[in-house]
């Protein structure tokens, strides 16, 4: 039987530290679905088309990684792909209360779905989207922030939403 694992996230944008949680999972399980989504706390700067797109190309060369986006509760979304991890990446301590919150509401709503920790590399744990976009706003380098693979598609994006805003 193979086992399913989501990583979900809003993934906006996508930071090198996302990419080493995808790679590592997908060592451990047989699939890995990056389920991105709204953050309905944040406002995004990408489309979530735009972010589906630039994760595609980041996981391209992995066989066992599919990325889509959902809407609504993640363990209905789990349910219905059949996963049974939930894997979610800990920068620091402060990401520890927010994501044992919400897995402990998922356990609740969905106890046959477990949710996995992975600690991020030391290299990645200053790291966030937040910082990404905060570099980009000021045209700052953002080469070592995110997979090269999508450097070039990230900038057009970004300008095109500052011309657009």
């Amino acid at each position: 039987m193979k086992t399913i694992a989501i990583c979900p996230g809003s993934y906006d944008p996508v930071t090198s530290g996302h990419k080493d949680i995808f790679i590592r999972a997908a060592n451990l399980y047989d699939k890995v679905i990056v389920a991105v989504t709204e953050n309905p706390r944040k406002k995004s700067y990408f489309p979530i088309d735009v972010r589906v797109k630039l994760l595609e190309k980041v996981v391209e060369p992995y066989q066992n990684i599919d990325v889509c986006h959902f809407d609504g509760l993640l363990v209905n979304f789990a349910r219905k792909n059949k996963a049974k991890v939930i894997v979610k990446g800990l920068r620091a301590a402060s990401d520890f209360e927010n994501e044992f919150q919400m897995a402990q509401v998922n356990h609740k709503l969905a106890p046959e779905i477990e949710t996995v920790f992975l600690v991020t590399k030391t290299d990645y744990a200053f790291l966030s989207s937040s910082a990404v976009k905060e570099v980009l706003q000021f045209d700052g380098c953002i080469e070592n922030l995110i997979p090269l693979e999508i450097k070039d598609n990230l900038i057009k994006y970004y300008n095109q939403y500052k011309k657009d805003k």
